[in-house]
């Protein structure tokens, strides 16, 4: 028997009359070809790209009144919060039947792992893809994992977490020169300096971040813990959700566009909210990462049971073509009772029911929310962009959805119709 407590990153967000902003930034726009205006109430201004900007105000009713009157001002939004929500719980037991396929792995709890199973199994065949693996890993792929930053000292991730080789440790100089001071694994964009920059201490201290890194990509056959789906894959850690899951759009934008800057292909997203004002700077932000350095987005259907086709939450309604939006299943087969479906808006189905993974303090818990389905989906797509490293974003996510494990009462509930499949799209791909 198995007992879920189940992620609530995304339950419920509707808490508030008006939603919550930040006072102290605005997102805006300007019109093709247009100057941003010299105000006194704004503190200082960050070049996204193209035309869109942040702006730290001292006085954000000024700078708005201000900029809403004027013509070459294409949009202005308020940095909204997600709202503050609770993030995911261990489950109090799990499943322990021993079908892990120990000739390909040594790693001692690879057993609780059932996602990696075959898919007669109900998982990704996982275990399958390498027992018969055709072509092995040629390209280390980084994937960026924009959450609650990760444990880096972990047993099982420390040999997987990416390095910034470009700086030198805790030497308080910007080596690299790309606007941050030692970012050796990644920004914190909750944690800044007096001058509003985003810092480099990413270390988790909540365990989100870390669960989710373990699912994509901890340390195979090192004889400890569990193995991550991902073989040849770095870590990159963004710590931009709080422990209370509030994270804002100017700290989304900043670590879609620094993760994508330094290399990573794939972001993971196991985040969200229900609410967006009408606001496209993020979605706007996934379409450059993707046009400009070839980054694909992987994101959380959500947790509120509901078709986001109609309901929406963000990013994961976005439409985006490189934004690539995963449901829950469980270890039975079918779609989490929590997950969120629809056949517009959720583009593949993975397990996210009872996932064993990392936490911190060289420990391991089983958690479950589509916060776990997006990883797995992001470490299926790390080892088959690692395999075949001249996929675009876009022919990856078609691949991997052209390869699922049908399941019938799918039909209706993703796009694929099915659960992702490693053996399926790495033997597809092999024809």
């Amino acid at each position: 028997m198995k007992i879920l407590s189940i992620s609530l990153l995304f339950l419920s967000l509707n808490l508030f009359a008006s939603n919550p902003h930040s006072s102290e930034y605005l997102i805006v726009k300007m019109k093709k070809g247009e100057m941003l205006p010299s105000l006194s109430s704004i503190t200082k201004v960050d070049h996204y790209f193209g035309d869109l900007y942040k702006l730290r105000v001292s006085n954000i009713k000024d700078v708005e009144d201000t900029l809403t009157k004027l013509d070459i001002v294409e949009y202005i939004e308020k940095d909204y919060l997600g709202a503050k929500n609770k993030l995911a719980q261990k489950d109090i037991l799990i499943e322990t039947n021993d079908k892990s396929g120990k000739e390909s792995f040594n790693d001692p709890d690879l057993s609780r792992q059932w996602h990696l199973r075959s898919s007669s199994d109900k998982g990704i065949s996982a275990i399958d893809a390498y027992r018969n693996r055709r072509r092995e890993s040629r390209e280390k792929i980084i994937v960026a994992v924009v959450d609650t930053g990760i444990d880096y000292n972990h047993e099982d991730l420390r040999d997987v977490v990416w390095t910034n080789e470009g700086e030198i440790p805790n030497n308080g100089i910007d080596d690299d020169g790309n606007g941050y001071i030692d970012d050796i694994h990644g920004i914190n964009t909750l944690k800044r300096t007096k001058q509003g920059v985003a810092t480099g201490e990413v270390m988790d201290t909540h365990g989100h971040g870390t669960h989710v890194s373990g699912i994509i990509g901890a340390t195979q056959n090192n004889g400890i813990g569990i193995a991550g789906i991902a073989s040849n894959v770095a870590i990159m850690g963004i710590r931009t959700v709080p422990n209370s899951g509030d994270e804002k759009d100017t700290d989304v934008i900043e670590s879609f566009l620094y993760a994508a800057k330094n290399g990573a292909k794939i972001i993971n997203c196991s985040f969200g909210k229900s609410h967006n004002e009408g606001g496209m700077a993020v979605s706007e932000t996934i379409d450059h990462i993707y046009k400009e350095y070839g980054t694909i987005v992987i994101a959380a259907a959500g947790n509120d049971s509901k078709n986001i086709d109609n309901r929406k939450v963000y990013p994961a309604s976005f439409e985006n073509e490189s934004l690539f939006v995963v449901a829950s299943t469980t270890s039975y087969g079918g779609l989490s009772y929590f997950s969120n479906y629809g056949t517009k808006n959720v583009d593949i189905a993975a397990p996210g029911s009872s996932v064993y993974s990392t936490v911190i303090g060289n420990r391991y818990q089983s958690m479950s929310g589509t916060s776990m389905a997006s990883p797995v989906v992001a470490g299926l797509a790390a080892e088959v962009l690692s395999r075949f490293p001249e996929l675009g974003p876009v022919e990856l996510k078609q691949t991997l959805m052209n390869t699922v494990n049908k399941v019938r009462s799918f039909k209706r509930k993703v796009s694929s119709g099915g659960r992702g499949d490693l053996l399926n799209a790495v033997n597809t791909l092999n024809l």
